[in-house]
C-alpha cells in the first residue's frame, strides 16, 4: 500500500479516483492542482494503513460538499478544510491524530491529503464508500449506531464558519449541511464524523487510496501500450463493459445543492441506448428501458480511446465513451447498508441485483 503521496502519485490518483467516483466527488484536475502546490511547499503527504492506527486515535472526515458542476466555476480559497478542522478541534477541545477519506471520488480523494498537509497530520488509506455518494449519511461509518455525523463544522471561501454541535439524526445532519452549503453558493468544506481508530478499522472500506493509485497507473501504462483501456479497467475492477458509444443527450441541472439529471448514450451500431440517472454521481443505468446496474454498484464512464474518467460536470454531447458496471464493496451490500445506499434510498422502485465479484476494499496492491 501507499506510505506517502508525492508529486508523481498525483496524476494516477486523480485518474483512478475519477473512475471510482462514478461521476462525482468534485473535479479531479482542480484537486490535483491544489495538492501539487502543497506537496511542492510541504513535501509528500504521509498515508497510513488503517490497521496501524491506535485504537484510541482521534480521527475526522474532511472534504468538499456541494454540487460538482459548481466546483469548476467557483474556485476554493484554499484553506477552507483546515479552518473546518480547527473549528471542530476548538469545539471538542481536542486535536485530531489523522484524517480519513469520506469518498474515494474525484477531488474528494485528494482533499483529505490537502487538509492533512495543511494541518500536519497523516491521511488514512481508507474511506467510507469505496466510490462517491451524494449525501453525508451514505457512509459505512454510519451504518452502525456508535458513530454520528455531528458535531460537524463547515466553512466557505468568503470566511463563513459554522459549527453544528448536535442533530437528531444523520439524515438531519445532511439536510442542515445541504441548506448551509446552498447558502454558501453550493460549495463549501466539511469536517465531520469524529471517530476512534478502532471504529475506522471496523467500519472503513480499506486501501481505496492505494487502489485508485494502482488503477491510475494501469490506465497510464495501457495508454502507452496501445491497449483497449476501458477493457483493462473493467478487468482490473472485476466489472463488465456495458456499452461503447456516443453521448447524444445531457439533461443536467443544479438544484438544492446537487447536480441532477440524465445522460443518454447510443451504441455505435445504434441498436442499444443507455440512459443513466445522476445525482452528483451516476446512480442507475437503463439499457433499452431495463435497469441493468443500480446503486450501490458503480457505474463508471470513461473516454473510449484513453480511458480517462468522464465526471458529471464534464458530460458533453458527442463524446465517445465506454460505460462499465463495477461491483461495490461488500460493506455496501448488507441489508442495513441498502436501506441507506440502495435504489429505494434514492427514490427508485428497483430491486438491487449485485454484480458478481469485486476488488474494492481488499488489500491487493
Amino acid at each position: 500500500m501507499l506510505s506517502q503521496v508525492g508529486l508523481d502519485d498525483i496524476t494516477p490518483i486523480a485518474i483512478g479516483a475519477g473512475i471510482l467516483g462514478t461521476g462525482g466527488g468534485g473535479n479531479p484536475y482542480l484537486g490535483s492542482l491544489h495538492l501539487r502546490q502543497l506537496i511542492k511547499e510541504y513535501g509528500p503527504q504521509t498515508t497510513i494503513n488503517p490497521y496501524d492506527l491506535a485504537d484510541d486515535a482521534k480521527v475526522v472526515i474532511v472534504g468538499g460538499i456541494g454540487a460538482p458542476t459548481v466546483s469548476i466555476e467557483k474556485l476554493s480559497e484554499g484553506t477552507e478544510m483546515l479552518r473546518a478542522i480547527r473549528l471542530l478541534e476548538k469545539h471538542l477541545r481536542e486535536q485530531f491524530d489523522a484524517i480519513v477519506i469520506a469518498e474515494i471520488g474525484g477531488s474528494n480523494s485528494m482533499n483529505p491529503m490537502i487538509a492533512g498537509l495543511q494541518a500536519g497530520i497523516p491521511t488514512i488509506d481508507s474511506d467510507s464508500m469505496g466510490r462517491a455518494f451524494p449525501e453525508i449519511q451514505m457512509s459505512s461509518f454510519l451504518f452502525n449506531d456508535d458513530v454520528r455525523v455531528a458535531p460537524f463544522a463547515m466553512t466557505d471561501a468568503r470566511g463563513t464558519n459554522v459549527v453544528v454541535p448536535q442533530t437528531t439524526s444523520d439524515k438531519w445532519a445532511e439536510r442542515i449541511a445541504r441548506n448551509l452549503v446552498v447558502s454558501m453558493g453550493a460549495r463549501g468544506a466539511l469536517a465531520d464524523t469524529v471517530m476512534t481508530g478502532a471504529q475506522v478499522k471496523e467500519y472503513g472500506i480499506h486501501y481505496t487510496l492505494t487502489l485508485a493509485h494502482a488503477l491510475g497507473r494501469q490506465v497510464m501504462q495501457s495508454q502507452k501500450d496501445g491497449d483497449d483501456v476501458p477493457q483493462v479497467i473493467a478487468d482490473m475492477l472485476e466489472g463488465r463493459l456495458l456499452l461503447r458509444g456516443k453521448i447524444v443527450d445531457v439533461e443536467r441541472r443544479t438544484t438544492k445543492g446537487f447536480a441532477r439529471g440524465t445522460v443518454t448514450i447510443n451504441s455505435h451500431s445504434g441498436s442499444d441506448q443507455l440512459k443513466i440517472e445522476l445525482q452528483n454521481e451516476f446512480l442507475i443505468a437503463y439499457m433499452n428501458g431495463e435497469a441493468i446496474v443500480t446503486v450501490p454498484d458503480l457505474i463508471c464512464i470513461v473516454t473510449e480511446e484513453t480511458g480517462e474518467p468522464v465526471t458529471t460536470e464534464l458530460l458533453r454531447y458527442g463524446t465517445r465513451v465506454a460505460v462499465m458496471g463495477v461491483p461495490a464493496p461488500e460493506k455496501l451490500k448488507t441489508a442495513q447498508a441498502l436501506d441507506v445506499v440502495g435504489p429505494k434510498a434514492f427514490g427508485y422502485d428497483e430491486v438491487f441485483k449485485p454484480l458478481p465479484g469485486g476488488v474494492i476494499g481488499k488489500e491487493l496492491f
